[in-house]
């Protein structure tokens, strides 16, 4: 799988990821990571970034972690974000970077998608700042059927 052109297609396939200038940074096998910068319009009142925009670009890597996963049947999907919750820790200062992974293998999503005709599952996402400190961590639930 070439996960560098699925990234590349990724970067530019939501235009409100695009709005808050979230960089996808990487695609892979059940993961993907997504740069939020540092901007003033993205800042809250204590000059922190916004929770709206750590949320968005936790769902962000979130969906990138499911299109690593399942980028091989892409064409024939349609996947929902069905629900997410955030607990966020510190004042997130700088950019951040959201990781986002696959809460179960790939192998066992696959095959309940194979048996059912849809699956549902959770992506993991740890949001840290240029220290590499956790500064808010995310679960979003995927909703993914076959068209």
């Amino acid at each position: 799988m070439d996960y560098e052109a699925v990234r590349a297609g990724m970067q530019q396939a939501i235009p409100y990821n695009n709005h808050l200038g979230l960089e996808v940074v990487e695609v892979a096998d059940g993961r993907g990571v997504v740069r939020l910068p540092e901007s003033d319009s993205l800042l809250n009142h204590v000059a922190s970034q916004h929770a709206g925009a750590l949320f968005s670009a936790g769902e962000a890597a979130s969906g990138a972690a499911f299109v690593g996963g399942f980028a091989e049947q892409m064409g024939s999907l349609t996947p929902l974000a069905r629900s997410a919750s955030i607990e966020y820790r510190k004042l997130a200062r700088g950019p951040i970077t959201a990781t986002g992974t696959l809460a179960e293998e790939k192998a066992a999503l696959l095959t309940r998608l194979d048996a059912d005709g849809k699956v549902e599952f959770q992506v993991d996402v740890d949001l840290t700042d240029g220290e590499g400190t956790s500064v808010a961590q995310m679960s979003v639930d995927w909703h993914v059927r076959r068209n």
